[in-house]
C-alpha cells in the first residue's frame, strides 16, 4: 500500500501527559488490550534507573502508564523472546528497526506467526550501552549518573534530566569523537524508520505533543482507524512541511550511517593479523550465539561431537566462529548484541555487518527488509 502520514495523540489525558509525544503508541496498545485483540503487550519497563530497561509482558491496560517514555540506554531485543517463549500468544510489541528486522526474518523462517503480532515501530537514532552511558554522563555532564531521572536524543544531542528538574545536553558528534555516545552498530545502521513494521512512529516532523505516524501496512491502517473510532486516539494530517522535515532528518541520519560504515567497515577495519588476535581471545562461552535473535536451531552445530575435544580444551576459535559466520552472516540485522555480550571484547558485529553488506552487494538481499528468504538459504533447520 501507499504510505500514509498522520499525526496522533492519546485521548486519555494521563497517557497523553506521561507518554512520549502525546502517548499515541501507548493509546494504541491500550485499545488492543481493552478490545482483547491481543493477549499481551511486550514492551520495556524502567527498572532501578534509566540505565535498566526490562522486557515486560503486560496483560492489563492499566499497567501501560508505567511503560511510557523512552529508554535509550537499554539496548534489548524482542525477536528471540517472542519466538522461544511467547509464540503461542497474540501480541503487540514496540520495536526498534533492528527488532523489526529480526522479527521479520523469524517470520519468514516460520518461528513467529505474522498474523498473531502487531508491530508498532519506533524511529531510532541509536542506543547507548548502560555502562558507557554512566561513564559518559559523569565525564561530559559532570554529574552523578544516579541523579539522572530521564534521557532523550533530540536534534543531534543527548539530553539528560536531573532529579532537580534541570536539563543538560551534549552534541552526539562530540561524544562519539571521544568514543562515547551511541553503540557502534547503531552508528552504522541505515534503517532509522522501521518501515518493516505495521506502523512507524516517532517525533521527527511532529508537532509538540503529537506522534508522527507512517502507516506502512493495511493491518497498521486498520489499527489506527479503529483506535480513533473507539475514542482512544486523536488523529490529524501533518503538513507538507512536517513530512519534508521528517524526510530530511532521515536523509541526514542515513548519510551519517554510511560515513560510519566507511570508517568502521573499510578505513579502520581490522587487518587479518588483528583478527587472528581477536579470534584467539575466544573462550567458546556461547554468549554470542545465545543472545543472537536469529539463532533458533534446536540442535546447534556448534555442540556436535566433532567440535568437542577429549581434553575439554576449547576448539580452534576459527572453527567455532567460522561456523557461526557461515550460518548467520547472511541473516545478520546488525543489532550488535553479539558484540555487547562478548566477555573478551571481540568486535563481532563489525565482521558480520561487513559480510552482510557484501552479501547485499552481490545479491541485493537485506536481512530484515527484503521480503524473500536469503539466496541459497536452506530451510533444513526450521
Amino acid at each position: 500500500m501507499e504510505p500514509q502520514f498522520l499525526l496522533a495523540k492519546a485521548k486519555d489525558e494521563e497517557i497523553a501527559k506521561k507518554g512520549e509525544c502525546g502517548g499515541a503508541v501507548s493509546a494504541l496498545f491500550k485499545y488492543l488490550l481493552d478490545q482483547e485483540l491481543v493477549d499481551g503487550v511486550l514492551t520495556l519497563t524502567r527498572g532501578d534507573d534509566v540505565y535498566d530497561g526490562i522486557p515486560t509482558l503486560l496483560e492489563n491496560s492499566d499497567d501501560l502508564i508505567e511503560t511510557c517514555g523512552s529508554l535509550h540506554c537499554a539496548p534489548t531485543m524482542f525477536g528471540d523472546l517472542i519466538s522461544k517463549q511467547l509464540a503461542d500468544m497474540r501480541l503487540a510489541v514496540s520495536v526498534k528497526p533492528c527488532d523489526a528486522m529480526a522479527i521479520k526474518e523469524l517470520e519468514k523462517r516460520h518461528q513467529i506467526d505474522s498474523n498473531a503480532i502487531y508491530k508498532v515501530g519506533l524511529n531510532c537514532g541509536g542506543t547507548v550501552m548502560p555502562i558507557t552511558a554512566r561513564k559518559m554522563i559523569e565525564m561530559f555532564y559532570d554529574v552523578d549518573p544516579e541523579d539522572v531521572v530521564a534521557e532523550e536524543i533530540d536534534k543531534g544531542k543527548f539530553i539528560i534530566e536531573l532529579s532537580d528538574g534541570t536539563h543538560k545536553a551534549v552534541e552526539i558528534d562530540e561524544l562519539e569523537e571521544k568514543e562515547y555516545g551511541r553503540r557502534k552498530n547503531c552508528q552504522r545502521c541505515e534503517l532509522k524508520i522501521p518501515r518493516n513494521a505495521n506502523l512507524a512512529c516517532g517525533n521527527w516532523g511532529a508537532e509538540p505533543g503529537w506522534t508522527f505516524i507512517e502507516v506502512v501496512t493495511e493491518k497498521g491502517r486498520e489499527l489506527v482507524e479503529n483506535a480513533r473510532k473507539n475514542g482512544y486516539l486523536e488523529v490529524k494530517t501533518p503538513s507538507e512541511k512536517a513530512i519534508a522535515i521528517r524526510e530530511k532528518i532521515e536523509g541526514v541520519m542515513i548519510k551519517l550511517a554510511r560515513k560510519f560504515q566507511d570508517k568502521y567497515l573499510e578505513e579502520n577495519y581490522p587487518a587479518p593479523n588483528n583478527w587472528d588476535e581477536y579470534w584467539n581471545r575466544c573462550i567458546k562461552c556461547y554468549a554470542c550465539r545465545d543472545v543472537c535473535p536469529l539463532c533458533f536451531c534446536k540442535e546447534c552445530d556448534l555442540e556436535k561431537d566433532f567440535y568437542a575435544d577429549e581434553n575439554e580444551i576449547t576448539p580452534d576459535p576459527l572453527t567455532f566462529q567460522g561456523v557461526r559466520l557461515s550460518h548467520m552472516s547472511f541473516s545478520c540485522v546488525n543489532c550488535g548484541q553479539c558484540e555487547d555480550v562478548c566477555p573478551m571484547e571481540i568486535p563481532l558485529a563489525r565482521i558480520y555487518h561487513r559480510m552482510q553488506k557484501k552479501y547485499k552487494g552481490e545479491t541485493g538481499f537485506v536481512a530484515g527488509v527484503s521480503e524473500e528468504l536469503p539466496p541459497l538459504y536452506s530451510p533444513e533447520k526450521e
